[in-house]
């Protein structure tokens, strides 16, 4: 079994367009981003699509923030169960913000998260629904002694010369303790399909090691990137590269759990797409970062683009998708 962070996403079947729909519920590690002035930060969920073909749609209802407890206060859940079809699958990613002393967010590993993680999946089950659950993604912690941290949402404000002084050594430290142990309890005392999201990731950023892992996160140093010119040290949140190499990541570990997702499993060298869900905002971007004379399969999701004049020996490949067309 493979685990993942508690995000809730839907997969639905319709049998009228042979879609699988994915709805996300979890927190800001899988969110919908604000692209506005450039900004870089992006949550895997939002990169997701760009691994499935159109038979999949991703809804991504994922909010910076919440934990089980808020998304379910706010009357997040329900939302998602009002629009939860029979044989939609529900993915369910939380644990960053349960840990939070905040009383509108926290709970406890063994009860309240436990508690919590069993409703969504009882509450799917009853609409038809089979939910997945995953742990939450790690943490860039390489401390020896995680820093104190009472709300990751505050990393968004601070600046490099703000971030944490300490001494990082050569080993991740796990950060999240029973949390990321409980939706594994839950999976197995329910018989859930689980995603180890945490194990995977944890492989991933140990395996790049201390310095190659800060090019997963919000992490930039003063002058490196334009839309946060004072630089800055968020280990919890991902960058644009970051959110696509998780996604990538994460979109083989749900194939391994769900066989039907493998038939719609795709790949591109790059994506466009206007909303931020690819590496690029604007194929004229997307091009200038390629060699047209070597071979490059280009994606793009949606609306409409001027078509691109390339040499005659050009190797790029465009795959439209989600009814994008040229418009000459």
């Amino acid at each position: 079994m493979i685990v993942c962070c508690l995000v809730a996403l839907v997969l639905t079947s319709s049998t009228k367009d042979k879609t699988v729909t994915i709805f996300m519920i979890g927190d800001s590690t899988m969110a919908n981003k604000d692209i506005s002035h450039d900004r870089k930060e992006r949550g895997w969920g939002m990169a997701l699509q760009c691994y499935f073909d159109d038979h999949v749609r991703i809804d991504n209802h994922a909010v910076n923030g919440r934990s089980t407890k808020s998304f379910i206060n706010e009357g997040r859940w329900q939302k998602v169960l009002d629009r939860m079809k029979p044989g939609d699958y529900v993915i369910i990613q939380f644990g960053h913000n349960d840990e939070k002393p905040r009383e509108e967010l926290h709970t406890d590993p063994g009860s309240t998260f436990d508690y919590n993680l069993a409703r969504f999946v009882r509450e799917a089950r009853e609409h038809g629904g089979i939910p997945i659950l995953m742990n939450p993604v790690v943490r860039r912690n390489y401390f020896i002694e995680a820093p104190a941290n009472d709300d990751d949402e505050k990393l968004r404000t601070t600046t490099f010369k703000d971030g944490v002084k300490m001494v990082e050594g050569d080993s991740l430290i796990d950060t999240h303790g029973l949390y990321r142990v409980a939706p594994r309890d839950v999976a197995r005392r329910m018989n859930v399909l689980f995603v180890d999201a945490n194990q995977l990731t944890h492989d991933l950023e140990q395996g790049l090691g201390r310095e190659a892992s800060k090019k997963l996160h919000m992490w930039f140093v003063p002058g490196e990137e334009p839309s946060v010119p004072a630089g800055r040290q968020d280990n919890t949140h991902y960058n644009i590269y970051g959110a696509h190499v998780v996604a990538r990541l994460l979109a083989d570990a749900l194939c391994e759990e769900v066989p039907l997702l493998s038939r719609y499993r795709t790949e591109a060298d790059i994506t466009v797409d206007k909303h931020g869900r690819g590496q690029f905002l604007s194929l004229e971007k997307a091009m200038e970062s390629i060699d047209p004379l070597k071979p490059c399969k280009i994606q793009i999701l949606g609306g409409e683009w001027h078509r691109p004049q390339l040499p005659k020996k050009s190797k790029v490949e465009f795959v439209l998708r989600d009814g994008a067309k040229f418009t000459d």
